[in-house]
């Protein structure tokens, strides 16, 4: 049979185009299917793109104020400014507590995404056949969606808590969704989360309550209003037994704890929450509201510190003294350990409520260390030089010592722990007044923030104001260098000066620099050598029966009208900081940093470990002769040197200035000159010669100092001048005041020699005026103007000083 190619040709295009037009149905078959996919899945992801823009709920209610010690135990709290004991949520939650709560509340909780549609349609059913609301199927995420948005309870709302409840699952973990409820979860009254029911009805931290009062505290939200602690006992009794009957049930409790926890009473209501540190957790309340503080103070120590405070107030009570305020902190780290911001009333309120820990108050002598530490690094005195404690007037400022009474020239390191004002004074002067503004900033003293000019030179005496708190901190932080030095190759830290700190600070890299970034080693440990010392003030007598079995460098403080008592002490470990006084600023007499505020640091001292004392600080030292009897480096007419430890200092110390070579006659007799015997006839030897006002007061209180023989007759000597005036200074302006009649009153002009015996002839304007012999003291009646006053002793010497009378 044959065929023709062309049909068959014909007949395969057909079937082929058959063929084709399937294949096309079919893709457009597929791609219309996933078209109408994609639109929805297109449809759906936009649906969740809005739910997603739909803010998850948050709980904005403000918090209280809740101040912890380093255990986490409860100091003190301040209520959250809408009137709830709302504590702010802990880091996690206790494990029983929230083994009862997910147990009673919601358990299956971690398996569901914030609906359980379960839940829901069990309580539909309850509610359906009780005909009235008796569950509202609602988990914990649906209920903190509830407190967020603070809706009444209606199916609309209800609808809403839903989409909130997906929501918030989606934005938050399920611990912190547990933490948001635990927080906010009412619990009766004013009484708002778990953490301010566990102390409002146990007194107690969470994580320290039993199984019972677990199972109380998670079954309290259910119905707060009708089952709260004292009110309804029964039936919340009831619902805490069915909660541990559940427990003991799956697993949780045995079979004791179930009895034991039954048999446990319930609380009979609110109770008052701890009041340990009131005045930390008013400063924490101010800077820092609404938060959760966890402190450095140790719990034990600040109450037994409060405890020591209040009976020494009270013991000081009778003499109308009634504040006092205490710091016990760290050397090492400077955290404080307690903090007795002021004592509890005993009649008045009145200044008990201030925090005298931050209140600024006049110093006092409590600055005195560092201007002394300071001199000693700065080469300008060695530690026991002599300092001049003579009658002294600055212009119209007359600095006097406690009693006015003077030394003429006293060992620094005396003059510091007896605390003697004139020595001090001067040494400011010398020092240098803005020069010592800026070690006492760098030392941490923060209050003293204007010029030198507004302070002048009663600055070292109580011229300006500090906090117990800059002084503790400052203190600490010369104890902290000393013990760094020490401790680590003879190296300074950067940071080693710096303020106390009430909260944990994290750890950081340590720099350091082979210089003193404020104190040099050696100047500190001579400055607490000194503050070691028995020698005290003679007003602060009796402070010998208090002192600890401990070494301890302390320095009180007294400021001008018996207003502020300090006493500041420190070991190698702790360093206690005591104030004493009256809120008001009213003086009292006897109020003294010696007797008032001393001997609660000692006690206070007493309550702490034993502290170390600091070690010798070799590397900072340097061994040279010294005077033995001017305290001075060793000149060549020192007769009697020691070796002496020294700190290195900027620039080197002076040598002695007292002692000089004296050219004596034969008999000793006279001093002579070299021209005035024959050549082998002189005697040349060393002599301690101090200015005629230091001797005169000197020799009253030293009887083997030696004063220089007189002159030979015919010799003169002007290196040696045996008479100096005390009153009135060159160029000194003066008013005559004025009595109680209105007369203008007589000036007394005074002069010492140095031969208690000496004539003095007084002389004004070239005017014969008198003599004194012994006490050298005379009366005159000025006018106004410039005058000159002259005085000459019976061996010719001649000294004149000029002054100025105003009025």
């Amino acid at each position: 049979m044959v065929t023709n190619p062309n049909k068959q040709t014909m007949a395969g295009m057909e079937r082929d185009g058959s063929a084709g037009s399937q294949s096309r149905r079919f893709f457009l078959a597929i791609g219309k299917y996933f078209q109408h996919r994609g639109l929805y899945w297109g449809a759906v992801l936009a649906v969740f793109f809005l739910f997603l823009l739909i803010p998850a709920p948050r709980i904005a209610s403000p918090f209280s104020t809740v101040v912890m010690d380093r255990e986490g135990l409860l100091l003190g709290a301040r209520i959250a400014a809408d009137g709830q004991w709302r504590f702010p949520a802990p880091e996690k939650l206790p494990e029983k507590y929230k083994t009862a709560l997910l147990l009673f509340e919601d358990e299956y909780f971690y398996y569901h995404p914030g609906v359980n549609p379960l839940s829901l349609f069990r309580a539909a059913v309850q509610n359906f056949r009780s005909g009235r609301v008796v569950s509202g199927g609602s988990t914990i995420t649906m209920q903190v969606a509830r407190m967020a948005r603070k809706a009444p309870r209606t199916l609309m709302n209800k609808w809403w808590e839903m989409m909130g409840a997906l929501r918030l699952e989606l934005a938050e973990s399920k611990e912190e969704i547990l933490l948001m409820y635990a927080a906010n979860a009412p619990f009766g009254g004013n009484v708002v989360g778990f953490d301010a029911a566990a102390w409002q009805y146990f007194k107690r931290p969470p994580e320290n309550l039993t199984w019972a009062e677990a199972a109380c505290l998670a079954v309290l939200p259910n119905a707060p209003g009708l089952l709260r602690p004292g009110y309804n006992q029964s039936g919340l009794k009831e619902k805490r037994d069915r909660l541990l009957q559940k427990l003991f049930e799956k697993g949780y409790i045995s079979a004791t704890e179930l009895q034991l926890s039954i048999a446990e009473p319930l609380p009979s209501g609110t109770r008052k929450l701890p009041q340990n540190a009131a005045h930390l957790v008013d400063y924490f309340f101010l800077s820092n509201p609404g938060s959760r503080i966890l402190t450095t103070i140790d719990k034990d120590l600040q109450m037994r510190a409060a405890e020591a405070l209040q009976r020494h107030s009270a013991s000081l009570a009778a003499n109308h003294i009634r504040h006092a305020a205490a710091l016990i902190a760290e050397v090492e780290t400077g955290q404080v350990l307690a903090y007795v911001g002021n004592s509890k009333p005993l009649v008045s309120k009145a200044g008990h409520q201030v925090d005298m820990i931050r209140a600024e108050r006049s110093s006092g002598s409590i600055l005195k260390p560092f201007l002394y530490a300071a001199s000693l690094q700065d080469g300008l005195i060695l530690p026991q030089s002599l300092l001049p404690d003579v009658p002294t007037r600055f212009g119209s400022y007359n600095p006097e010592n406690f009693y006015p009474a003077y030394d003429g020239a006293v060992p620094a390191g005396e003059a510091l722990s007896r605390s003697l004002n004139v020595p001090f004074v001067r040494l400011l002067k010398q020092y240098g007044g803005d020069k010592f503004l800026k070690k006492l900033s760098d030392a941490g003293i923060t209050t003293l923030n204007k010029g030198f000019d507004h302070y002048g030179l009663s600055l070292i005496l109580g011229g300006g104001e500090v906090t117990l708190w800059d002084l503790a901190g400052s203190y600490a932080s010369m104890g902290r260098t000393l013990n760094h030095f020490t401790r680590e190759n003879s190296r300074y830290r950067s940071h080693d000066f710096h303020p106390l700190t009430l909260m944990p600070v994290p750890a950081h890299d340590t720099a350091f620099t082979a210089y003193p970034p404020v104190l040099s080693a050696g100047a500190i440990w001579w400055t607490f050598k000194a503050m070691e010392s028995l020698v005290r003030p003679p007003e602060e007598k009796g402070w010998e029966n208090f002192t600890s079995q401990q070494t301890i460098a302390w320095k009180t403080g007294t400021s001008f009208g018996f207003r502020d008592a300090w006493s500041v002490g420190l070991n190698g470990r702790y360093v206690v900081a005591v104030w004493v006084g009256n809120a008001s600023g009213e003086g009292r007499p006897g109020l003294l940093g010696g007797t008032a505020a001393a001997p609660l640091m000692f006690q206070l001292f007493s309550l702490l470990p034993h502290g170390q004392w600091y070690p010798t600080p070799h590397d900072d030292l340097k061994e040279v002769p010294v005077c033995r009897k001017s305290g001075f480096r060793a000149g060549p007419n020192c007769p009697d040197t020691v070796i002496m430890a020294i700190p290195y200092t900027v620039k080197d110390a002076g040598i002695c200035p007292w002692h000089t070579r004296v050219h004596l006659t034969p008999d000793r007799r006279y001093r002579t000159t070299i021209m005035g015997e024959p050549e082998g006839q002189i005697l040349s030897q060393p002599w301690f010669v101090l200015p005629p006002v230091m001797a005169w007061y000197y020799s009253r209180r030293h009887p083997e100092y030696q004063a220089l023989p007189p002159l030979k007759p015919g010799c003169m000597d002007e290196e040696n001048m045996p008479m100096d005036f005390i009153y009135p200074e060159g160029g000194t302006s003066l008013i005559r005041p004025v009595d109680l009649d209105g007369d203008r009153q007589n000036i007394v002009l005074k002069a010492v020699h140095r031969d208690p015996e000496a004539l003095i002839y007084w002389h004004l304007d070239g005017h014969y005026i008198g003599s004194t012999q012994a006490n050298h003291e005379i009366e005159i009646a000025p006018t106004v103007g410039t005058h000159q006053l002259t005085i000459v002793d019976p061996d010719g010497n001649r000294l004149s000083r000029n002054f100025r009378v105003l009025k």
